[in-house]
């Protein structure tokens, strides 16, 4: 049977992508653009305004106002190709088991390069929200903050803002049964798109994502595009010189992400919590904090009683003392908070731990 049928073969692998993607077209990323991504580039229309309402006056009419709307190019900078060859057969030979199993396959490695891109260009160019330290007693008003920052920001809500949690916030909120709607509490519709319940008045998504101490990311499609398109169709293909009586499944695909507001896209970070314990320094009697799973090497400061909790990316270059662990002896007075932070490079808050003083009696 003969396997020239890239049309249908595209066809097919996009379903599949679409079904499979995480970051789906329509619910993280819109289709809003203008041109062809095989070109190279795109135009995205950009308003951020709606069109003005103004007082009728029968004699005068009404002041004519002017669009707002501006055009973003995005450039297409990815291009993926699937070439796997399918030893023994011919094209015209390939059985349909092995076609079906290598176009399944060739979605699924699709799919995984489009979402990590597409989460790449979420966490870039969105916008940094940096959080304190969250528990299933805290996390509720956490995401309540971030809708809050989001409405700021003229985010519609319009049932369409959603969350993107890793498996740890996820967790978090699954063990706050008063306030987590579960899957099976949510319209059949949502289920389909692969959402896992709702939150705060987001759409949920669960999301394996590995970049330290993210949360989760809030955002609304209407904000980010996705532009993909076949450069060269999927087909069966023989191949010629070394490999003898063989065909491959073959095809390139194009594409591109764009946030184009990064205030609507908020990447949430909270600080690594820091396991601290406290001493009595047998010399001077003042308070010896020892902090057991920082970063090996880090920078780690403290702030005695602080008014308000460190959150991650608070800048420590005032108000904060340098601490050696198991070195620094500190002075307080008995029962007080000692907070410890653990800082980056740039003296920015990763990690976070409290203890409480106690000095020799």
């Amino acid at each position: 049977m003969a396997h020239a049928l890239p049309d249908v073969y595209s066809n097919l692998v996009l379903a599949k992508l679409r079904k499979e993607l995480l970051l789906k077209d329509g619910i993280i990323f819109n289709n809003d653009y203008q041109g062809t991504a095989v070109a190279g580039a795109v135009k995205i229309p950009v308003r951020d305004t709606e069109v003005a309402a103004s007082n009728y006056d029968k004699a005068t009419g009404a002041t004519l106002g002017t669009g707002t709307t501006t055009y973003s190019t995005m450039t297409i900078d990815k291009d993926k190709a699937v070439n796997e060859i399918i030893d023994g057969y011919d094209a015209a030979a390939v059985p349909d088991g092995i076609v079906a199993e290598r176009l399944d396959s060739a979605a699924y490695a699709l799919q995984y390069s489009i979402d990590t891109d597409g989460a790449t260009e979420l966490i870039t160019n969105g916008t940094t929200l940096g959080i304190g330290l969250t528990t299933k007693s805290t996390i509720y008003s956490s995401i309540v903050d971030i809708r809050k920052v989001m409405s700021k920001a003229n985010v519609p809500n319009d049932g369409r803002r959603y969350l993107l949690v890793t498996p740890d916030c996820y967790a978090l909120m699954l063990k706050d049964t008063d306030n987590f709607i579960r899957q099976g509490d949510i319209s059949q519709e949502l289920v389909q798109t692969g959402a896992v319940g709702k939150y705060a008045g987001f759409i949920v998504y669960e999301w394996n994502d590995t970049t330290a101490n993210l949360l989760c990311i809030a955002g609304h499609p209407k904000f980010a595009t996705r532009a993909n398109e076949w450069s060269v169709p999927v087909a069966i293909n023989n191949l010629t010189n070394a490999y003898i009586g063989s065909s491959a499944v073959q095809g390139r695909m194009v594409y591109a992400h764009k946030v184009l507001r990064a205030a609507a896209i908020q990447c949430v970070y909270a600080p690594t919590e820091l396991i601290a314990t406290a001493a009595v320094s047998d010399t001077s009697g003042r308070t010896v904090v020892t902090v057991t799973n920082a970063t090996e090497g880090a920078t780690l400061k403290y702030r005695v009683a602080p008014v308000v909790a460190s959150v991650y990316h608070d800048d420590t270059s005032s108000g904060y003392t340098s601490l050696t662990s198991g070195t620094t002896k500190i002075t307080a007075a008995d029962g007080v908070n000692i907070e410890v932070v653990e800082v980056d490079e740039d003296g920015l808050v990763v990690g976070v731990g409290n203890v409480a003083s106690v000095p020799l009696a």
